[in-house]
């Protein structure tokens, strides 16, 4: 959407990316080192701002896959991060901080690194303003909550003030801003419902496969996709991460850059994994809906449903076992503890 080439100066440019999830380990279904690959994505990264001549970097949440980290984990990337020449500014997703409550951020990696001025965290309300030739972006943002895509408030996703003496307006949200609708039971956004926002351009993450750029009336939806594959999907095979580069001047100009260091998807992702795993997934809700449709559970404890409409259902013993380790998972949480 407009082109960009490497050495302009003359205007204002913006690196965006998402969800790039540091961990220590590799999930089940990667077939390479991922601590490796995610050291090799950053550094193309460094390369990137260099060579681009990128101004500010924006960062749409899940910078690292939990909130606690390693320190040794930390030790790795920090070095990293603090590499890259110009100001980084995020939003917490919901991996960042504990309990998807925001307020814990102090207590998480990703509040370390605001402390140490490394990254700058984008609060809630706060507005913040990006300044370069002439031009001024006011910059806000909204983090992962628990009721972000609640269906009868959108306010998270939508900016209702611009000062007037800024150019253009960013608002980066992490939330499950969708450009179609999506699986009956999971709380989403659609692009359409936000439209009436007065950010010029709304920068999302969250939903991994992301949905590219979106224009409605000269009003910018952004999500270029998380910058590693982790989500066990088909889709995750034939998706190549990108990151986004915006021009501000006269005019706004958006594209996509592919990763030079990303590795083909039949590469790295194992197919057969991700197949057993929705396999698995598929079954716990059709398992679900059974128990939704079958019995008066009113009367009867959780773990009484489920024995007995496995019973009733002819539902396999891996399912059933899957389905009361997590409700007695979840229970331990409650009492403070953990499976």
């Amino acid at each position: 959407m407009g082109g960009l080439f490497i050495g302009e100066c003359n205007k204002l440019r913006i690196l965006f990316l998402t969800d790039t999830h540091i961990r220590g380990n590799t999930p089940k279904n990667r077939t390479d080192d991922l601590p490796e690959t995610l050291e090799k994505k950053f550094k193309e990264i460094i390369e990137i701002v260099h060579d681009y001549n990128v101004d500010f970097l924006l960062h749409g949440g899940d910078l690292f896959d939990r909130p606690d980290v390693s320190i040794s984990i930390m030790s790795k990337f920090a070095p990293i991060l603090n590499k890259i020449e110009v100001p980084i500014y995020i939003i917490c997703g919901n991996h960042d901080i504990f309990g998807h409550n925001p307020h814990t951020v102090n207590r998480t990696m990703l509040g370390l690194l605001d402390a140490l001025d490394i990254i700058k965290i984008i609060n809630p309300d706060e507005k913040i303003y990006l300044e370069k030739n002439n031009l001024k972006v006011q910059l806000t943002g909204h983090p992962y909550t628990y009721n972000i895509d609640r269906e009868y408030d959108k306010s998270p996703y939508i900016v209702d003030e611009v000062s007037d003496d800024v150019d253009y307006a960013i608002h980066i949200v992490h939330g499950m801003l969708l450009n179609k609708p999506f699986i009956k039971g999971i709380p989403y956004t659609l692009v359409d419902d936000i439209k009436n926002t007065k950010a010029h351009i709304t920068l999302a993450g969250h939903y991994h496969s992301g949905f590219g750029i979106i224009n409605i009336d000269n009003k910018y939806f952004v999500n270029p996709g998380s910058l590693i594959r982790i989500t066990n999907s088909l889709i995750e095979i034939d998706r190549t991460p990108k990151v986004t580069l915006i021009d501000l001047e006269k005019n706004i100009h958006i594209d996509l850059l592919e990763l030079k260091t990303a590795a083909k998807g039949e590469d790295v992702l194992d197919r057969s994994e991700i197949e057993n795993h929705i396999f698995k997934s598929e079954k716990l809700f059709e398992f679900k809906q059974s128990i939704d449709t079958a019995m008066n559970f009113e009367k009867l404890e959780i773990n009484d449903i489920l024995i007995e409409v496995s019973n009733a259902k002819n539902v396999s013993e891996e399912v059933k076992r899957e389905a009361l380790r997590r409700i007695a998972n979840s229970q331990m949480k409650d009492l403070g503890g953990g499976l």
